[in-house]
């Protein structure tokens, strides 16, 4: 499967916005966009004039790029989002909040989305007590998520302190490492800072 392999910064730099690909430095003043807040290349500080598909190819990328998975996959949840009852909009970011790897980066088992997928990927967890390695899969009501039985003495999970508070859609044991999904989430829950309305008239076109 094709990956985007370049420096996640140069992404939050592009789209000037935090993305958090990284982990606990986008908090710090390490972080790339506190320290150059303008897009990464030769002309990144040129005055540019944004025609109105610039401006919804940004909205679409940035999305894209905040939940870290590439256009085929984007477009096809955007499909599944059509197809549900309310606005496609709200059902898009719905569906993409209640991806197996975001919903193990929300529950702080993982420091970024990429490091969530790689968890996810190599086993560490069962839903509603069955193995599940596909970051992909999308997460209902009710649904439980756990660590195996045999990671919780990883290091990465006996050290495990959560930075971020848990949305409200979601609780979070700390002790038993096991995490709910209680319903899916509004767009008042979704914290990202994107027009999805934007997204929604360039794939209409």
């Amino acid at each position: 499967m094709a990956r985007y392999t370049d420096a996640s910064c140069r992404l939050c730099r592009r789209e000037g916005d935090k993305l958090f690909l990284k982990g606990q430095r986008c908090y710090t003043a390490k972080c790339s966009i506190a320290r150059r807040s303008f897009a990464p290349g030769q002309h990144g500080q040129g005055r540019k004039k944004v025609s109105e598909y610039g401006l919804q190819l940004r909205e679409k990328q940035k999305t894209k790029r905040f939940y870290g998975i590439l256009e085929k996959q984007f477009h096809s949840t955007f499909e599944r989002a059509e197809k549900l009852k309310g606005k496609t909009g709200d059902n898009l970011l719905a569906l993409l909040e209640l991806r197996f790897d975001n919903i193990v980066y929300r529950l702080g088992f993982a420091s970024s989305r990429s490091e969530a997928r790689q968890l996810v990927t190599h086993g560490h967890f069962v839903v509603n007590g069955k193995k599940m390695d596909i970051p992909s899969i999308t997460m209902k009501a009710g649904d439980v998520i756990s660590v195996r039985e045999s990671s919780r003495k990883s290091p990465k999970f006996v050290s495990l302190t959560n930075a971020r508070p848990v949305p409200a859609w979601l609780t979070f044991n700390e002790e038993t490492l096991t995490g709910t999904l209680v319903q899916v989430p509004s767009r008042e829950d979704v914290d990202i800072e994107v027009k999805e309305t934007l997204i929604v008239e360039l794939y209409s076109k």
